[in-house]
């Protein structure tokens, strides 16, 4: 799929790799069905309506930050710090919200639209930043990207000492706790922000360019395919995203915690990985990302039904990520050299 725009696929095949395509995306979909199953005889509480918004919404966070590394891994590159910027965004943010200085804030009093553009443009400021580092310094994305987790990560907890900010404006928290036709509104935005990218990815140019360049850079720029400039644009929409998912997470919960996004990239990773997105670049769909978040979101569910401890939910985790992995390896993707 990565290489569709750099040579010309016979036609007789192409029907062919539609059809394997759409099966690889909609693969995990009888897990799902088994998972929703299973769930029901476990709990009763699990099939009813309230349960299943509850999932949805606490998934949308989580979807909205796998879509931000899903368009990162498919260019062939990797960004840690994503969840990072989930809490470090919108902490400076409410920071600079806060009235009362007393309670950790700076005391300026900005206004929740003007919060929201500030964790935007800090989402996207990291990222570019990110993106010099990777692009221009050539340094490895892996460790770049490591060490921004743990900058911006002490950095939060910093700027307000630990504290917890709360009190927020209504217009701050909005998509994080408003109902939009009595559906939360994050599941909205969710699902409107991957049918998007879904599209461009498939049908647009750009959507193309970035398979390409996951698949072999070098081959991409010497078809014309502006590289950096490319990598430069996803990392950038990536810490937007991420910002986004942080003002959603802080919606839900009507605060600001020192600790947000901690470890969210590790489930980020296995809803990506179970998903079909290849580590290696130039593989993938969105499609197939969606149903890894939705996957895990019904297992961790269940789980907790269940009254499981927390630490058997994150080995679980750890475990369908070793399996995705093996699996993958199996069915005959090599390994990046």
């Amino acid at each position: 799929m990565a290489h569709t725009s750099l040579r010309t696929v016979p036609t007789g095949m192409t029907g062919r790799v539609n059809i394997i395509g759409s099966l690889r995306e909609l693969v995990l979909v009888p897990v799902i069905i088994v998972s929703m199953i299973i769930g029901t005889f476990l709990n009763s509480a699990f099939l009813t309506a309230d349960n299943l918004l509850n999932i949805l919404q606490q998934s949308s966070e989580l979807s909205i930050l796998v879509l931000a590394q899903t368009l990162i891994l498919i260019a062939g590159k990797f960004d840690l710090s994503l969840e990072s910027i989930v809490g470090f965004a919108p902490m400076v943010a409410g920071w600079l919200m806060a009235t009362d200085a007393s309670n950790g804030g700076l005391g300026l009093g900005l206004s929740g639209g003007l919060g929201i553009t500030v964790a935007f443009a800090i989402g996207a400021a990291i990222g570019f930043f990110n993106s010099m580092l990777i692009v221009k310094l050539r340094l490895n994305a892996f460790i770049a990207t490591l060490a921004m987790l743990i900058l911006l990560r002490g950095a939060t907890v910093g700027i307000t000492n630990g504290r917890t900010l709360f009190d927020l404006p209504a217009s701050f928290t909005y998509l994080g706790s408003a109902k939009w036709l009595g559906v939360p509104a994050s599941i909205w935005v969710a699902g409107i922000l991957f049918a998007a990218f879904a599209v461009l990815l498939r049908y647009h140019r750009l959507g193309r360019s970035i398979y390409a360049i996951g698949g072999n850079a070098e081959a991409a720029r010497v078809a014309g395919i502006r590289v950096e400039r490319i990598t430069i644009l996803i990392y950038v929409v990536a810490g937007v995203l991420a910002a986004l998912s942080g003002i959603m997470l802080t919606g839900r919960i009507s605060s600001i915690v020192a600790s947000q996004g901690q470890n969210m990239i590790f489930y980020v990773f296995a809803a990506a990985v179970i998903g079909g997105i290849s580590l290696n670049g130039g593989q993938g769909s969105l499609i197939g990302a969606l149903t890894g978040v939705l996957l895990l979101g019904i297992l961790q569910n269940i789980l907790t039904l269940s009254q499981v401890a927390a630490f058997w939910i994150d080995a679980a985790y750890g475990a369908i990520i070793l399996v995705a992995l093996v699996i993958a390896r199996l069915s005959g993707e090599k390994p990046r050299s």
